[in-house]
């Protein structure tokens, strides 16, 4: 599959000054940015950095950013499913995930992570891929934010929903878990029924005939 990748960008304007939010970005583009020391959710701020770095320089891998003049203050990456997850079970190559987003805490309040989401779909390539996401709750920020779980979940769903993706059921044994933990989807226009269907399977590897629509 040729991953073509179509840059876009945009700008917010805040008290903090002028966001800028663009990509996807290419690794030379990531490197000549600094990285916010509160973006360490996954990793130290640095090793973070690096494995966009690494990420950007992946076929289908795709890097947007918000930032400063200089700062990258938030991002959000695309790419195959990890080998280890039953999302690559049939290694399709027009099925991409959502793997993180982020913002820096100073930042939250200017609906940055559902920016960076509507220019990520901006690109018309998007349209030819299922792009999943999944949420669990012990990934989240409830005590920086002070929200309880139901509420982080609704955030999430309504951030998501920013970039057309929403809920969809799965019997995947982690995020049946805990009842707030959700597979979140989007089903591009130009995906073959080929692919819609051997999703509905990865969605469903516990059961066989489910009807899901």
């Amino acid at each position: 599959m040729d991953h073509q990748k179509t840059y876009h960008s945009t700008k917010i304007e805040t008290d903090q000054g002028t966001i800028t939010i663009e990509g996807p970005l290419s690794s030379d583009q990531l490197e000549t940015y600094h990285f916010h020391e509160g973006l360490k959710a996954f990793r130290p701020p640095k090793k973070q950095l690096e494995a966009l770095v690494q990420i950007a320089d992946f076929d289908e891998g795709r890097i947007l950013v918000a930032r400063t003049d200089d700062t990258i203050i938030g991002y959000v990456t695309f790419l195959y499913p990890d080998p280890l997850e039953r999302w690559s079970k049939f290694q399709m190559e027009d099925l991409l995930e959502l793997g993180a987003i982020e913002v820096a805490s100073p930042y939250r309040s200017y609906k940055i992570g559902s920016t960076l989401l509507k220019v990520s779909m901006l690109d018309p390539f998007m349209e030819n891929y299922i792009i999943i996401t999944t949420e669990y709750y012990w990934h989240w920020d409830l005590k920086g934010t002070g929200l309880n779980v139901w509420e982080y979940r609704h955030v999430m769903e309504k951030m998501m929903g920013a970039g057309g993706l929403k809920p969809m059921p799965t019997d995947d044994p982690e995020i049946a878990s805990h009842p707030a933990n959700c597979l979140l989807a989007y089903i591009g226009k130009n995906v073959p029924e080929e692919s819609i269907k051997q999703f509905e399977e990865l969605r469903f590897l516990g059961r066989t005939n489910q009807d899901w629509y």
